[in-house]
């Protein structure tokens, strides 16, 4: 008799469990389109870090509600950890917009990159006024050379004001389109 209950119970929590992780929606980010060429002084360039907020940090997808309170959901998800996803989403734009041999850390190649890049994010949010922010400073770090640090202040619209429900995807698609404008303003005001 007890060994049923034992199981009845592990069979129990088993079930609890997936349907706990079953309801998760993930979003991934679709990718933006880079439709220029940005000529930069380097011909290899790292990715060291990018570090977000601990709001934008986080699985949850947060948007910022009337009063600016920051709201997430646990059952509205990033598909991928967003600094893993926002370094590669980087270094795909920045070898797309330049032609430069692009990676994140750690470095995968045998020489030494020309350039390292550190991203740091104050602000990574979907607004309640409808806007996506994204405000930071960047670093450039050169083994001899000019090295150079920015600050970045960008915004792309969400389409729909946050207020009025904003949809995961339409947040999704603006953080897709503001990391690459930022690679592209890195590439101009960084690299070259």
């Amino acid at each position: 008799m007890m060994r049923h209950s034992v199981w009845t119970s592990v069979m129990a929590l088993g079930l609890l469990a997936g349907c706990a992780t079953g309801t998760a929606e993930r979003y991934s980010v679709p990718p933006a389109q880079a439709s220029e060429r940005v000529s930069i002084r380097y011909g290899s360039v790292e990715i060291r870090d990018v570090t977000l907020p601990s709001y934008a940090a986080a699985e949850e997808i947060t948007s910022q509600a009337p009063g600016g309170v920051l709201t997430s959901n646990t059952s509205v998800l990033w598909a991928d950890a967003p600094e893993r996803a926002i370094a590669l989403e980087l270094v795909r734009h920045l070898a797309t917009l330049t032609g430069a041999r692009v990676a994140s850390d750690p470095w995968p190649f045998e020489a030494f990159p020309d350039a390292t890049l550190e991203v740091r994010f104050e602000q990574l949010l979907a607004g309640a006024d409808g806007v996506f922010r994204a405000t930071g400073q960047f670093f450039v770090a050169v083994e001899e050379g000019r090295e150079r640090s920015g600050l970045f202040d960008l915004s792309v619209p969400l389409g729909a004001e946050v207020s009025a429900e904003a949809s995961p995807a339409a947040i999704a698609t603006a953080r897709g389109q503001i990391i690459l404008d930022l690679a592209a303003f890195i590439a101009k005001n960084g690299l070259s």
